[in-house]
């Protein structure tokens, strides 16, 4: 089975994907001009009285903005879905927010309504301040298709381009931030690593869901795929 086909901790068990290695990172991890820093989807309607809430997604803001000061290459993530996206409850006549249905590229959750393109809930949290930032990449755009990871919609086959971009100027590292981590946090890592990237979530600077055991899952799913759980204390 496909990892695209089920999601973590909702309706499936994890799935394993990707490369071999440990999650643990010994001492510290440096980084340099050949990492980037990808900041995931802090956007309003993921903090405390957003449309789709992540407990404590506000707190993790200023540590993301001392951490993106020491990379010299970030890039930052948007949800940026149509009004009637497909992954909305909404969409689904009988059907509420967090219940899963079957779509042509496999089983997907039903959220309530969040980052609609253009809208206040979609825009960047105002105190992110990030700005040597690089690139936004906005996903989800395509209301037929979902998109959690930075680098391929949830299809498994349309990629955003990230990947090509990151290669292209030489990346080797990719550390990942924000939120939510057993979503769109641990989709990207799990792609960077498919990509080739040397991968690290830093654990202290995310914030999960946690639907039905959903967080420890994803941790789990991306220890097989090799990405490597740190705390931001271990950056060099």
């Amino acid at each position: 089975m496909n990892r695209r086909q089920v999601m973590f901790g909702l309706g499936g068990a994890a799935v394993a994907a990707g490369l071999p290695g440990a999650v643990f990172a010994a001492g510290k991890v440096a980084h340099g001009s050949k990492s980037v820093l990808i900041v995931v989807d802090v956007q309003n309607c993921f903090v405390p009285g957003g449309s789709l809430a992540v407990k404590e997604g506000d707190v993790i803001v200023p540590l993301i903005n001392r951490i993106a000061k020491g990379f010299e290459n970030v890039v930052l993530t948007q949800d940026w879905h149509t009004a009637d996206h497909v992954s909305f409850a909404s969409q689904h006549s009988g059907k509420k927010p967090f219940e899963a249905v079957k779509l042509p590229y496999g089983n997907q959750v039903l959220w309530p309504d969040h980052c609609v393109q253009g809208t206040e809930g979609a825009s960047l949290v105002k105190d992110l301040s990030i700005p040597h930032a690089q690139l936004v990449v906005r996903k989800g755009f395509h209301k037929d298709v979902d998109s959690y990871s930075a680098f391929t919609e949830a299809d498994g086959k349309t990629s955003t381009g990230l990947g090509g971009y990151l290669k292209q100027r030489g990346m080797k590292r990719v550390f990942v931030v924000g939120l939510a981590t057993d979503f769109c946090v641990a989709w990207t890592a799990m792609d960077a690593r498919k990509q080739g990237f040397e991968t690290y979530v830093v654990e202290d600077a995310c914030r999960g869901i946690d639907a039905q055991g959903s967080l420890a899952k994803a941790w789990s799913s991306m220890k097989t795929a090799g990405v490597k759980r740190i705390q931001s204390g271990d950056l060099a």
